[in-house]
């Protein structure tokens, strides 16, 4: 059964204090992805060979996976292939008891997240730190991100401090940003000494020299890598690119396009396991990839590279929140992720797109976003969970569109609407009065209007 993404929006909408400062701290991050856009004149055709080289690389996937795998196994990697969620976490809980690991340290990955790694592991006596900023602060507090890029985004600097007063002990109201990264800091200081094995996800996977790459501004991918003896790397199939060269495109791409820096602080690579270490082992994810790939609508969707510039520009994700979706990736990638994963499940958040596809002029791989969700609500009835209200309307306005006498004396007497008592017009019974006020209706309707315009300036002529 889906859920409903429009009531969890209204819940949302009741502070709208809040709503605005979110649909502001987003907007901010749109314009400075602007700025650095405006920055540079090939941005473009940047756009357009990274989407080349997706387009290639995905149509090509099988090479390039069997590319990248012998190149790792070459470099003295270990490769593992998971076709799904449950295949993958239990590859990773046996490589942590083949090590007598007792404790992971990981850096962030919206993988491991999907696959709900950490809940698998924990519940088979592993100890899961999280050492992204954002996903630490969640994970202590027992929340899911918010957002692909900056998941605690949705908090401000009291609720931080509450939930480090409570779970690390920090100071009783000294909430103060900077104090409160000096805190965390210690804290994770010791996970990572303390730590028997590190987890990184992947930003991109290269074909050529089986490479792990992942873009950080913390530098915490690289400590969860250079202090435990054990390293895992986790990496959906869709992620691989082919070469150096074609990752120099996408690295100009993504932090410009996320946070609107030039470039991430860490760009990290990783080839081998360390001088050392123990051992290096990469898992490869399916997890419905390779169907999705199969999909002719909606295969695009695997070119993504997780930038998230299409929920900061996208105005029903700045006004609604991350919550407010059903599947665990909100904004217009969520939507189509949901659907491609669950069309069932996740068909509530089908309707949080206005088409305004400011997503897909924004995506640095032209990923057509907007008219994919519009596809899928073409497919809702088939799929049996079209929204039986909206269905009404769209059947009444058939009915109305096509008996061009109702709709003319409708129009024509839709004025009559203007002097009715505004808690009539502005009630629970019309959906337009949530957030608005009704229109005023003009007493003379547009086509009434335009054909006495047209039949004036026939007058004009003929007097000529």
């Amino acid at each position: 059964m889906s859920t409903s993404h429009s009531k969890a929006a209204m819940r949302f909408l009741e502070d709208q204090n809040y709503a605005d400062w979110h649909d502001k701290t987003f907007w901010g991050v749109r314009t400075k992805r602007d700025a650095m856009v405006h920055s540079l004149e090939e941005w473009e055709r940047l756009r357009e060979k990274a989407s080349q080289i997706k387009r290639h690389t995905l149509t090509n996937i099988d090479t390039y996976l069997r590319r990248f795998a012998d190149a790792a196994e070459k470099n003295g990697t270990i490769v593992h292939w998971a076709k799904d969620a449950d295949e993958f976490n239990k590859i990773v809980l046996g490589i942590l008891r083949d090590h007598d690991a007792k404790k992971l340290v990981k850096s962030k990955s919206m993988l491991t997240e999907e696959c709900e790694l950490n809940p698998y592991l924990e519940a088979n006596g592993i100890t899961v730190v999280e050492t992204d900023l954002g996903e630490r602060i969640l994970q202590l507090d027992d929340q899911k991100p918010s957002h692909i890029v900056m998941p605690a985004t949705h908090l401000s600097h009291d609720d931080v401090g509450e939930i480090f007063e409570r779970e690390i002990n920090t100071e009783k109201g000294n909430h103060d940003p900077t104090y409160l990264t000096y805190e965390a800091r210690l804290s994770l200081r010791d996970e990572f000494l303390t730590a028997d094995a590190g987890m990184t996800g992947a930003n991109f996977g290269v074909a050529e020299t089986g490479d792990i790459v992942v873009c950080t501004n913390e530098g915490n991918a690289d400590m969860s890598t250079s202090i435990p003896r054990l390293q895992i790397s986790a990496i959906g199939l869709e992620k691989i690119v082919p070469d150096y060269e074609a990752l120099s495109v996408f690295v100009r791409l993504l932090a410009r396009s996320a946070t609107g820096q030039p470039s991430t602080v860490y760009t990290s690579h990783f080839r081998k396991a360390r001088p050392g270490a123990d051992q290096m082992h990469i898992v490869i994810v399916d997890n419905g990839r390779s169907k999705w790939l199969a999909d002719p609508e909606h295969w695009e969707t695997l070119k993504c590279i997780r930038c998230g510039s299409c929920m900061n520009t996208c105005p029903v994700y700045r006004w609604s929140g991350g919550y407010s979706y059903s599947y665990f990736i909100p904004g217009p990638l969520g939507i189509n992720l949901g659907m491609l994963r669950d069309p069932r499940k996740y068909s509530g958040n089908v309707s949080a797109c206005t088409l305004c596809l400011s997503c897909q002029s924004t995506c640095p791989v032209k990923i057509n976003l907007g008219e994919q969700v519009y596809i899928w609500r073409q497919q809702l009835e088939s799929l049996g969970v079209a929204n039986k209200e909206k269905k009404r309307m769209c059947d009444s306005m058939a009915a109305l569109f096509g008996n061009p006498s109702l709709y003319n004396n409708l129009t024509a007497s839709a004025f009559m609407l203007n002097s009715m008592p505004g808690f009539l017009v502005n009630s629970g019974i019309n959906p337009w009065a949530y957030g608005h006020k009704m229109m005023k209706f003009p007493k003379q309707p547009f086509h009434k209007l335009i054909r006495k315009y047209q039949k004036n300036e026939r007058n004009e002529d003929e007097d000529v």
